[in-house]
């Protein structure tokens, strides 16, 4: 099947279309994630995120068999704005100025790291709050799954699954499966007024 028949297919919401594409690019997808240093969660969010951005963008992709890179790019970006979301580094839309200011007297980027802003704080852990009690209301296993996968972000698969009494191999269908529906969830409650 090409690009073209699977991108086609799974827009008309062709299940084996989606596996298809998952099954062919994940591992670069990990790859991209995990070359950013990343942890295993971050990267399991990266790659997460990038597939539904190709959701939420398959119907505007204008060369189908340009896919991989379109997802490659999409991983790195990902990838990227997490890593300096998790280093407190700030996007600055003229680097040159950032370092004029860095220049002048007053606060130093030695204060920034000290004292994050505020805001992004406040938002932060809002959004965190939000998360853990969408996270509560969930079904088991997904609930389990995720609480484990957060407080012990460097355990290998088989340790997990053993945690959660479960198939090593059924651990990352799982994962999936739980983080799709976190994703549901969390984007219904932004749907809401």
């Amino acid at each position: 099947m090409s690009d073209q028949q699977t991108i086609d297919a799974a827009l008309a919401g062709d299940q084996a279309a989606w596996d298809a594409l998952v099954t062919r690019f994940s591992g670069r997808l990990w790859s991209v994630a995990r070359a950013h240093g990343l942890s295993a969660a971050d990267a399991a969010d990266v790659v997460q995120g990038t597939w539904l951005r190709l959701v939420e963008s398959l119907h505007t992709i204008r060369d189908p068999e340009r896919i991989g890179s379109w997802l490659l790019t999409t991983a790195r970006r990902e990838a990227s704005l997490l890593s300096r979301r998790t280093r407190g580094e700030r996007l600055v839309a003229d680097p040159a100025a950032a370092e004029r200011a860095e220049a002048e007297p007053g606060p130093s980027r030695a204060d920034h790291a000290v004292h994050p802003d505020p805001a992004l704080t406040v938002l932060s852990a809002d959004e965190g709050r939000r998360l853990w009690r969408t996270v509560e209301t969930m079904h088991e296993p997904c609930r389990s799954l995720l609480l484990l996968m957060a407080t012990a972000p460097d355990a290998g698969v088989h340790q997990l699954a053993v945690r959660l009494g479960m198939p090593s191999g059924s651990y990352g269908p799982t994962r999936g499966r739980c983080l799709n529906r976190l994703r549901t969830m969390l984007t219904a409650q932004e749907a809401q007024p």
